[in-house]
């Protein structure tokens, strides 16, 4: 009941779930145990990750460009960096609001 309840409050991905689950079953705990224990909770801080895409648009000018003449593919190379930077843990949902203000600025 627990690892639905910390999906269903965004603290863990689906994806992160169905590794807690496999830890459970494997007899290491509890879902928050091992959420805590294995640091696998969602980053959701806009401030955090807003920074995080600052950076990753500065360092990606090629690609910014890409994507302000038309190439809307960029959106999902954005996005990934993102995830390869926090190890998947940014909350992908957080990540496309905060990624879709940003660009808009750079128009």
């Amino acid at each position: 009941g627990s690892l639905v309840a910390m999906i269903e409050s965004k603290r863990i991905s689906g994806k992160i779930a169905k590794t807690v689950l496999s830890a459970m079953v494997e007899g290491e705990g509890s879902a928050e145990e091992i959420v805590s224990q294995r640091g696998l909770e969602q980053i959701s801080d806009p401030k955090l990750l807003g920074d995080l895409l600052s950076e990753i648009l500065q360092e990606n000018a090629g690609q910014v460009r890409q994507y302000l003449d038309g190439n809307e593919r960029m959106k999902g190379f954005f996005v990934g960096q993102v995830m390869k930077r926090t190890g998947g843990k940014a909350n992908p949902a957080v990540v496309n609001s905060l990624l879709e203000s940003q660009l808009e600025a750079l128009r």
